[in-house]
C-alpha cells in the first residue's frame, strides 16, 4: 500500500489538490495564494506583507509541496496530484 493510499484510508489526506497548490506556489507564491487555497489564511496574509519571506519562505513551501509533506489548515497532508 502506498503512502497516498494509506493517508486516504486513515483520513489524513487533504481533499485539496497538490498539483494546484504547486502551480499556485510556482506562479503567485510570493503573495501566498497557495496558502489561501489550502485554508492557511493567517500565513497567507503574512506572505503578502513579506513577499514570501523575500522568496525564502516561498522556496521552502515549494520544496515541501514537491516532497509531499505540506499540510492544509486541518493538518491533513496534501498528497493527491489529481485536480
Amino acid at each position: 500500500m502506498s503512502a497516498s493510499q494509506l493517508n486516504a484510508v486513515l483520513g489524513t489526506e487533504s481533499p485539496k489538490s497538490r498539483l494546484i497548490a504547486f502551480l499556485l506556489c510556482s506562479f503567485v507564491g510570493l503573495i501566498g495564494v497557495h496558502r489561501f487555497y489550502l485554508g492557511r489564511i493567517g500565513s497567507g496574509i503574512t506572505m503578502i506583507f513579506t513577499f514570501g519571506g523575500l522568496g525564502i519562505w516561498l522556496l521552502i513551501d515549494w520544496i515541501i509541496i514537491l516532497c509531499g509533506d505540506f499540510k492544509d489548515n486541518d493538518g491533513k497532508i496534501v498528497s493527491n496530484w489529481n485536480i
